[in-house]
């Protein structure tokens, strides 16, 4: 990612990041094979909470042994598997295991209930869902029970369910045993040696640009879509993103971030993976303490994060008396970065070569990223330079190429764009053009260096604390509500998650309604960061002379009434 030499300053909105580094052209397992016979003995994975540690070899061999299992249920390449579970060893295990038998890993979100939980499952037609037990408020088995109650009364791995028809296993993890439910231990356990060559034979005939995971992505239009993304698409992001960190096989990443996000399951895991570094799990879920407890112990010599995590861990009282003299670099993304923020994790926890990273889901997901050597006010005022083998325009209305420093729609084209929207070519087409061209949404500048700034959303999104949130999601759930006539749902700042939800509802007509209804409505139906923060009663809602909803005053409006501050970001 070097600079443009003073001749070839860009006149327009056009990169490319050519680079002398071929793209991989491996399976993920393919390429796990090849990492653990390079380096067996290197530290591969360490779970704190579960006091897991696997050298390359053993993580390959139990990888292994689990894709051997899942074959051996019955499971066929390109079969879909969800996993439902917060951060620990059976969710990375699972995430190279069925790279290796050929399956579709399904992510879905740790704070997702019934609702969202039977939708994702009945769009893609998962044929076996892995999930924890239970993980802070989400009771997870509970809730597969309360969606499937055939549970109770199946043989497990023949499920027949009403709401779930494509489901035939459910797995849980732990130890105790529930009815109509496999135990995670006991599909390594069911292997044969036939499975073993079956596993054999398929090395040699998956393709790298077989789907391999799908993950859910909020729509503007209503329910979520089911990002299609290929070995080829997040094996060479996880490549160049660590490529951008300068990973090497003496590097330990500590990753506090959710693998069901591309954050942690690419450029956590599979940027670890490519260069025979150390994944290191802190815990379950993010704990401040526990994470700068991890990095002192562990020795990390990077850590990833959202700001919300940064400031949590700056901010923490007990902050100044842990060692950081380790750390090096990480990645900050996910929401809008605080200048201010990146400076003290530069300067007061080491992490003098941090970066900032963009993308999204559908483009596997990065697209720019800083470099570790970029001065420190590029790498805290924009988001870096394109990233090797992929193109981006920014474009104005028409579709045309802006010049430098002109604000467009960014746009992006390579390697790391999706297949599509599983099961919905109507949307996949008006996200991907004629071109391949993915249209990104964002608004965007890119100077005469390359650098790129987001200077804004063309789609209605919020970002709260990491997490893509589409208001036309939210409200029509909050439309199913037998009382409430209309809604709009529109982000607005916040100190602590950069935005928070905002509901303005008007109630149908001779009804009344209360937050605390509205609040209860919510309650186990969608998750927990979409449950609207602050909800308004109204009458009537601003709008254009042609009947436009003006979110902007009402945003506005909320700013006024509550006294926030839009915080400066980079």
């Amino acid at each position: 990612m070097a600079t443009p030499t003073p001749e070839a300053r860009l006149s327009h909105s056009y990169v490319h990041g050519a680079s002398t580094t071929p793209l991989i052209g491996d399976t993920i397992g393919a390429h796990l094979d090849r990492m653990a016979a390079l380096s067996p003995d290197a530290d591969a994975l360490v779970v704190r909470h579960q006091n897991v540690r696997l050298t390359y070899a053993q993580f390959n061999v139990e990888t292994d042994r689990l894709a051997a299992g899942l074959l051996a249920l019955g499971l066929r390449r390109g079969d879909r598997v969800g996993i439902w579970s917060q951060n620990n060893s059976e969710w990375v295990l699972t995430q190279f295991a069925t790279a290796k038998a050929g399956l579709v890993l399904v992510n879905i979100n740790p704070a997702y209930r019934t609702h969202e939980l039977e939708y994702a499952l009945n769009k893609v037609g998962c044929e076996a869902l892995i999930l924890a037990a239970s993980f802070k408020s989400s009771d997870y088995i509970g809730m597969i029970r309360q969606v499937a109650p055939e549970l109770d009364r199946c043989q497990p791995g023949r499920l027949e369910s009403h709401k779930l028809p494509t489901l035939r296993t459910v797995i849980r993890m732990g130890e105790d045993r529930t009815p109509g439910m496999l135990n995670f231990a006991d599909i390594a356990a069911a292997a044969g040696d036939q499975h073993f060559a079956e596993l054999e034979r398929l090395r040699g005939e998956l393709q790298f640009d077989d789907a391999i995971n799908i993950q859910f992505t909020s729509g503007t239009t209503g329910n979520p879509k089911g990002a299609t993304l290929t070995h080829h698409n997040i094996l060479n992001n996880g490549f160049f993103i660590g490529e951008a960190m300068r990973l090497t096989e003496r590097d330990r990443l500590c990753i506090p971030v959710p693998f069901y996000h591309c954050f942690g399951m690419v450029l956590g895991n599979l940027a670890c993976v490519t260069h025979r570094a150390c994944m290191v799990i802190p815990g379950e879920g993010f704990d401040p303490e526990g994470v700068l407890t991890t990095v002192q112990e562990e020795r990390c010599t990077g850590l990833h994060g959202v700001p919300t995590m940064f400031i949590a861990l700056l901010n923490h009282p007990r902050f100044k008396e842990f060692d950081f003299s380790t750390l090096r670099t990480g990645i900050m993304a996910g929401s809008p970065c605080p200048i201010e923020v990146m400076r003290r994790v530069a300067g007061e926890m080491n992490m003098g070569e941090i970066t900032i990273a963009y993308g999204m889901t559908e483009t596997s997901p990065v697209s720019f990223q800083s470099s570790t050597d970029d001065p420190l006010e590029r790498r805290v005022a924009t988001v870096g330079r394109v990233q090797p083998h992929l193109e981006v325009k920014i474009v104005d209305a028409e579709g045309r190429i802006v010049p430098t420093g002109t604000t467009g729609e960014l746009l992006t084209r390579g390697y790391s764009v999706m297949l599509g929207y599983w099961g919905d070519d109507e949307r996949t087409r008006e996200a991907i053009d004629a071109a391949r061209w993915m249209h990104t949404g964002d608004l965007a500048t890119i100077d005469a260096e390359g650098y790129c700034n987001i200077v804004g959303r063309i789609k209605d999104m919020v970002i709260r604390g990491g997490e893509n949130i589409y208001p036309r999601e939210v409200e029509e759930f909050l439309y199913t509500h037998p009382r409430i006539k209309d809604v709009q749902v529109f982000g607005v700042p916040d100190e602590k998650f950069g935005e928070q939800l905002c509901a303005w509802i008007h109630v149908q007509d001779g009804e009344t309604l209360t937050e605390r209804e509205v609040l209860e409505f919510c309650q186990g139906s969608i998750a927990h960061y979409k449950v609207p923060r602050h909800i308004r009663f109204v009458d009537a809602f601003p709008m254009t002379v042609t009947g436009k909803i003006q979110k902007f005053i009402m945003r506005q409006k909320m700013i006024e009434e509550l006294r926030l501050e839009v915080a400066r970001t980079a």
